[in-house]
């Protein structure tokens, strides 16, 4: 097994240790982050930290880097107040990776990859066509981290999509079923299935 201590972190080139890092945690969530400017130009971009913060009201939270630099997406959706979050097939990967690519602002990355944006319910900011699960948020919050300069942003589901056949009639959304995707690391793109579920743990008597 190998084992790193704190100075073998710091010591690490900037791209080992960024591998690393991102990908000893586990797989994590895989969403496409669906915003429009006031000039109209529609934004789009992955996001690999989107948690869930309660249900009661409908919560969610997701960490922005560090707004040293322009962050499109963190000014549209401020500028509106609402955003879209759309779940990734394993069919988008290749292009929804691609919305990391650093456009400038005045270039959508719907028009720089196949895919396509989608409107629904009067929703302003666009939806992508064909996500299994799609999102319409309403931002609330934002919090600094001051360790690293990230920003948390806490937002409400406010609307609500589910391709159907995901969804068991208790309400459990089974992700393996409409080809979710996971992400590993900063690059990797996983396909997950479910193994088990189990009841509702209670102490053993």
């Amino acid at each position: 097994m190998h084992y790193f201590q704190k100075e073998d972190l710091e010591g690490f080139s900037k791209i080992y240790r960024l591998n690393l890092i991102n990908s000893v945690t586990g797989y994590k969530s895989a969403h496409l982050l669906g915003t429009v400017s006031h000039s109209g130009i529609e934004n789009l971009a992955v996001l690999s930290s989107v948690v869930h913060l309660g249900s009661n009201p409908a919560l969610l939270g997701f960490i922005l880097r560090p707004t040293t630099v322009p962050r499109h997406s963190h000014a549209n959706m401020k500028a509106n107040g609402i955003f879209t979050l759309n779940a990734i097939s394993k069919g988008q990967i290749e292009d929804a990776h691609h919305t990391s690519a650093k456009y400038s602002e005045e270039i959508s990355e719907f028009d720089q990859t196949q895919l396509k944006p989608q409107y629904k319910e009067g929703w302003e900011a666009p939806y992508v066509h064909g996500a299994p699960i799609q999102m319409g948020c309403r931002y609330l919050n934002e919090y600094s981290i001051l360790e690293n300069d990230t920003i948390l942003i806490v937002a409400q589901i406010e609307h609500l999509y589910i391709d159907s056949p995901l969804l068991g009639e208790d309400g459990w959304v089974q992700l393996d079923q409409g080809e979710i995707v996971s992400i590993n690391g900063l690059d990797g793109y996983a396909l997950p299935a479910l193994l088990e579920r189990f009841e509702y743990a209670r102490p053993k008597k």
